[in-house]
């Protein structure tokens, strides 16, 4: 394809300041795709928007603050959204974080409202305008992290009042989570025009791990992969033709692979929609 390919076409990229979702958004400018940089700082959001208009001038490029972790922000932020009448081809579910320690203003785990909560509701929200779409899609950045799950400890999608250090485990739950929510969301959208998709985009050397101590984060960090490369199965799932009719699948290095045991159990992933309905309307 060549540059213009996605002139017509909305992206809303969570996270889309740093990390895997600059690298996504200015990828889609790239091919003339419109985005929506949805992000909690404005400040950090500026000098990408001004880099994305400089390159591409009259490409629509937009600042959407949200807090994913927070109900409030991101009912704020949906709200702002739709009553802009603007249109919604693609939302990316990239923010994300690892290795917390913190209670959201809601009272969930910082980790979980980031990683899930947040981009549940987020999902919900924005899911008319998707539906108006030609093809709406709704991408979930997962991770390989969620093959070492056994089984899931549904007390972390209820409210609590003392912080604990969230661990990898954790972080791995928050990925089947993504996995589990794309598929039950494909179920429940079936016959209509949107499809999703869960990914895992390599291990990348991006802001996810901000909250891992130094000097781990500096030497994880040396094993990983650009931002750039992160962002190439990202960037299939939410573009490529072929993926118009297939929905609700995980990906790796941009092919379709088998998830876990578990990111397959169907009662496992309406249970979790269920719990997370009834998490973010409590």
């Amino acid at each position: 394809m060549s540059t213009g390919d996605f002139g017509g076409l909305t992206f809303l990229v969570t996270g889309a300041n740093s990390g895997i979702g600059r690298a996504l958004v200015e990828a889609l400018a790239e091919r003339g795709g419109s985005v929506v940089l949805a992000a909690r700082s404005e400040d950090r959001s500026r000098p990408v928007l001004e880099e994305i208009r400089r390159r591409h001038p009259g490409l629509d490029a937009q600042f959407l603050p949200v807090d994913v972790s927070d109900l409030t922000s991101v009912r704020n932020a949906a709200a702002q959204f739709m009553s802009s009448g603007h249109g919604l081809d693609v939302l990316v579910n990239n923010a994300g974080v690892a290795g917390t320690q913190g209670i959201t203003p809601d009272g969930f785990d910082l980790t979980y409202a980031t990683n899930h909560i947040g981009p549940f509701l987020l999902t919900n929200l924005l899911l008319p305008r998707l539906q108006e779409a030609k093809q709406g899609r709704v991408v979930n950045i997962s991770s390989v992290a969620h093959f070492r799950v056994k089984e899931i400890d549904w007390s972390v999608l209820e409210r609590r009042t003392t912080p604990k250090r969230s661990t990898f485990p954790d972080y791995a739950v928050t990925k089947l989570m993504n996995v589990l929510h794309a598929k039950e969301l494909a179920r429940r959208l079936t016959g209509s025009r949107v499809t999703t998709y869960a990914l895992h985009p390599g291990a990348v050397a991006s802001n996810i791990w901000r909250k891992v101590p130094q000097p781990l984060q500096w030497f994880m960090k040396l094993l990983m992969l650009s931002n750039e490369a992160g962002a190439r199965t990202p960037f299939y799932c939410a573009t490529a033709p072929e993926l118009a009719a297939a929905t609700g699948r995980y990906y790796d290095k941009s092919r379709e692979t088998a998830p876990s045991a578990l990111a397959n159990n169907a009662a496992m992933a309406r249970e979790l929609w269920i719990r997370t309905e009834q998490a973010v309307s409590g």
